[in-house]
């Protein structure tokens, strides 16, 4: 389906739920946050595509560094938060309540490394309402846990040059499977930074190329970080990152019993 064509169904759905936006439409994986207004709700069976990187305009083409592309039922949410209540909170909180449900980030953007906030909110989204100062928003992507691994969530946080907040949420079924997909680097990073932590509970075998490949890539941004590997295969995967060229020094061995593998940030 067309990018235009979506955006006319998205603005017939919102105009047919304009004067009354019912919670249905909400989606069961996230609560309501705290006295949000739901300005617009729709559902609909569209292609979308999600960026895994910064979007540019460059010679008048849009440029994504990465991206996934999948169609199913789409269903959207966007809430205006009340005066005091920061379009950063709400992304915090539903990006963590999410991690606790075992779905995994796949990309997470913060400011300006998004790239242009008008180009999220009339190109991604087709949201106008969502377009506010670059260094005012926060993008992520992620994957549902089992038995919705065929589902995408999609947050998009801004505050607008006005100080008013908004939160949007996207979630897509996909009809068919999505195979493998993976984080990038800088988002591993960010996520061990800001959580002190990694879980991957789906990492229960032994190290996979492409996984070592992204884990190491991860730790080889910041070459003064040192984490501790907990989980059944621990040993086997500090094996296969120091092969990679990740220091030994850099990778200790964590005796905590866990679900797959989890790096967990030392001091």
């Amino acid at each position: 389906m067309r990018l235009t064509t979506f955006c006319c169904l998205a603005l017939v759905g919102s105009s047919l739920l304009a004067a009354d936006l019912p919670d249905s439409h909400e989606l069961e994986v996230l609560p309501h946050p705290a006295n949000a207004e739901i300005v617009e709700a729709f559902q609909v069976d569209a292609e979308r595509r999600y960026p895994l990187g910064g979007i540019r305009r460059i010679s008048g083409r849009l440029r994504y560094e990465r991206e996934v592309l999948a169609e199913g039922q789409l269903s959207a949410t966007t809430y205006r938060l009340p005066v005091g209540h920061l379009a950063a909170e709400a992304f915090a909180q539903a990006r963590e309540s999410l991690l606790g449900q075992g779905a995994e980030l796949l990309y997470w953007c913060d400011g300006r490394d998004c790239g242009s906030s008008s180009l999220w909110a009339n190109t991604v989204f087709g949201n106008a309402r969502l377009y506010g100062p670059d260094e005012r928003q926060a993008y992520a992507l992620l994957r549902l846990a089992a038995p919705h691994r065929d589902s995408l969530l999609a947050l998009y946080a801004i505050t607008r040059g006005n100080r008013r907040d908004y939160l949007h949420v996207e979630r897509l079924d996909a009809a068919a499977a999505l195979g493998e997909l993976l984080p990038t680097p800088a988002t591993l990073l960010r996520q061990l930074r800001t959580d002190g932590q990694l879980l991957l509970p789906a990492l229960t075998g032994e190290p996979g190329e492409a996984w070592v490949d992204v884990l190491a890539r991860s730790l080889m941004l910041d070459s003064t970080l040192r984490v501790a590997l907990a989980g059944a295969q621990a040993p086997a995967w500090r094996a296969a990152l120091i092969e990679r060229g990740v220091r030994a020094a850099r990778l200790e061995l964590d005796e905590a019993s866990v679900d797959g593998l989890r790096l967990s940030r030392l001091q």
